[in-house]
């Protein structure tokens, strides 16, 4: 149906048969195929089409990889105000890729985006107040918008939500909030979040709850030295010093750095040693 169409110049055509040569959809994948489609439909101007040859060039899919055009693209698409250009745009400018880097534009492109309601622009834009890049510091904002892109499911957004609400950044420091965001990104499969409410459980007493979080963050991860550190922590203060000691070796052993695992370390009676 596509084919037909598309053969006759039809823009949004030749876009959705880049779209089914990309996904293997009623056709074998083919993306060189998907690039060639793209390519047809974004040089008439379709916004998606453009947006979508900018990641084939950003991710080397059906072409060689070539950055610089990917950000050609993206602006094409961005400039006529695609939400997903535009935040592909601001990531090109935030880490220098295919275009000299440039905070201040990424904060730009960024802003474009979320304002939007595209989620991985105000996670992104989030974190750009929260570190004042690109933009003065301000983590009131940061938290605005990190509540945005959480809200819409965005596993990154509700762990830095989390963060914030577990430390009183930009918003006061409620550990029921911290512990429910990094819940919902755990949730998703953002690892760190189970060692962060692990320590959020820890700071509103809930150790039984920490303990769980700490043993399934090192399960998860064996060479986490921050997890070693958090659970010898929890057993020292259960007077459990033999498996603290284990713990916080093992810790130091992964990390000699480890501000948490050198100051527990310390408080070990040199007795057990």
């Amino acid at each position: 149906m596509y084919r037909k169409a598309a053969d006759q110049g039809h823009a949004k055509a030749q876009r959705h048969l880049g779209f089914c040569y990309d996904d293997g959809e009623g056709v074998p994948q083919d993306k060189v195929k998907a690039v060639y489609w793209y390519t047809k439909a974004a040089e008439q101007g379709d916004v998606y089409a453009q947006n979508c040859l900018g990641v084939c060039y950003e991710n080397g899919e059906g072409v060689p990889q070539d950055k610089a055009k990917a950000v050609y693209w993206y602006t094409k698409a961005a400039e006529q105000g695609n939400e997903d250009a535009q935040c592909n745009l601001g990531f090109c400018y935030e880490n220098g890729e295919g275009v000299p880097q440039d905070k201040a534009k990424a904060v730009y492109w960024y802003t474009k985006a979320a304002e939007q309601g595209q989620a991985r622009a105000q996670s992104n834009l989030g974190c750009c107040y929260y570190s004042g890049e690109g933009v003065p510091q301000d983590k009131v904002k940061a938290v605005y918008w990190f509540t945005k892109a959480a809200e819409q499911g965005q596993a990154r957004a509700q762990f830095n939500l989390g963060y914030c609400y577990h430390n009183g950044e930009g918003v006061p420091q409620d550990y029921a909030k911290a512990i429910y965001w990094y819940t919902k990104a755990a949730e998703q499969g953002y690892k760190n979040a189970i060692l962060e409410r692990g320590r959020a459980y820890l700071a509103d007493w809930q150790h039984d709850q920490a303990f769980k979080d700490f043993n399934e963050a090192i399960r998860l991860d064996p060479n986490k030295a921050y997890a070693y550190a958090c659970r010898g922590t929890m057993y020292l203060m259960k007077s459990q010093v033999d498996q603290a000691i284990s713990d916080i070796k093992m810790a130091l052993n992964l990390d000699p750095n480890d501000d948490l695992a050198k100051s527990t370390w310390q408080r070990i009676p040199e007795v057990y040693k």
